[in-house]
């Protein structure tokens, strides 16, 4: 009786979700919570009606497929893409439009009021827009329902919006080795959050990691739900095993010429320290230092540490300290190793994860511009 139902039938017949999306999504619109698996999936054949007995033998695998929903996308763009629903549904609300079924009018006029200004109280960037759209997207589709953004309403305002207000993109400064060397004299010694501080910029640097590729490591495979790679330390080395969005990819991190720079000495330090052998490898530090918890770091405490540590190190002192708090982040690590390493630029390229070489490029802020001189070598 079951074979024929879609896997959205019986999520909804499971949890005894509302059949009517359309007063599910306007009770989303106030509230804005992610739409679960039962919640968002497409419905299918709403007419089919099956007691709830009769499926109870498939809630696992209605809870295994929920938990397959939320690992497709990361916790950060869960958040990012339920708080943009909850402004469109929001403005929506104030301009007396429908939120369903996806109008390309009405999102049209809804992105010509973020870059105006008129959606926010000032003008969103073009990046912002563009997540904005593809937040739209996602959550319309969560509903079983399309936004068409070739449609002219849509595709046409976009293209205008980039001719006007694009502007060339904004790069972290790159944290180059004697920068670093000099945060890590800022971290407090001795302390069990120093200890911690001083491996996540080796590691971050080294291996050339996004902030959240730090904070999402576990000491072993398969140590946690929440994990997204692990570490394994070798003789002449650390191996780290890293999923991203195309799939898993290795970055190998080699011993350093002295202990006090050593990434890998610096992990097995805090491991040993902070008596770290299954889960989370970075982790808050609680009661007054003393204690490490079970909870992993927020990858915004990366950017956090960074930027703290490069004003506390007076790096770029010949700006503002406003200035130059705006300039580092947790990026500025990886532009830091795309910088400095001297060697081919195909292995920074891998060490990085890049598809192309070109985006390896925008990374190296000490790269020789003028190497290939084209004006010389056309004989002027």
């Amino acid at each position: 009786m079951t074979d024929n139902l879609a896997l959205s039938d019986v999520l909804l017949i499971i949890e005894r979700m509302p059949q009517n999306l359309d007063e599910t999504a306007e009770n989303d619109a106030d509230n804005a919570p992610l739409p679960s698996a039962a919640a968002s999936a497409p419905v299918g054949n709403s007419a089919v009606s099956v007691p709830a007995g009769e499926l109870a033998h498939l809630r696992g695998l209605a809870d295994r497929a929920r938990n397959y929903v939320e690992a497709a996308s990361s916790a950060n763009t869960r958040l990012a893409y339920a708080s943009d629903w909850k402004h469109f549904a929001g403005w929506c609300r104030r301009q007396r439009l429908e939120v369903l079924p996806p109008d390309p009018q009405t999102v049209g006029l809804y992105i010509t009021a973020c870059a105006s200004g008129e959606a926010t109280g000032s003008a969103n960037a073009v990046s912002t827009i563009e997540r904005r759209l593809s937040a739209l997207s996602w959550n319309y589709a969560q509903r079983g329902q399309a936004l068409d953004r070739k449609d002219r309403h849509i595709a046409t305002v976009m293209a205008g919006i980039r001719n006007i207000h694009a502007k060339p993109p904004r790069q972290k400064e790159a944290v180059l080795p004697e920068d670093l060397i000099a945060m890590l004299q800022t971290l407090e010694r001795g302390s069990l959050r120093g200890i911690r501080d001083r491996a996540m910029l080796l590691i971050g640097f080294a291996g050339g990691l996004r902030r959240s590729e730090i904070v999402d490591l576990d000491v072993g495979e398969g140590q946690s739900e929440d994990g997204r790679g692990w570490v394994e330390v070798l003789d002449k080395g650390m191996v780290l095993n890293i999923r991203g969005k195309t799939g898993w990819r290795e970055v190998e991190i080699g011993r350093g010429s002295s202990d006090a720079t050593c990434p890998v000495v610096a992990v097995e330090t805090w491991l040993k320290l902070a008596r770290i052998a299954h889960g989370p490898l970075f982790r808050r530090v609680i009661g007054q230092g003393k204690t490490v918890g079970t909870d992993r770091l927020n990858d915004k405490q990366v950017a956090r540490l960074v930027k703290t540590a490069a004003l506390a190190a007076g790096v770029r002192g010949d700006l503002s300290e406003d200035a130059r708090g705006a300039l580092f982040a947790g990026h500025s690590l990886r532009a830091g190793l795309a910088s400095s390493a001297e060697v081919d630029e195909r292995y920074v390229q891998k060490q990085l994860g890049h598809v192309s070489a070109e985006m390896t490029r925008r990374y190296q802020r000490r790269r020789d511009r003028f190497r290939v001189n084209l004006t010389k070598a056309a004989g002027l």
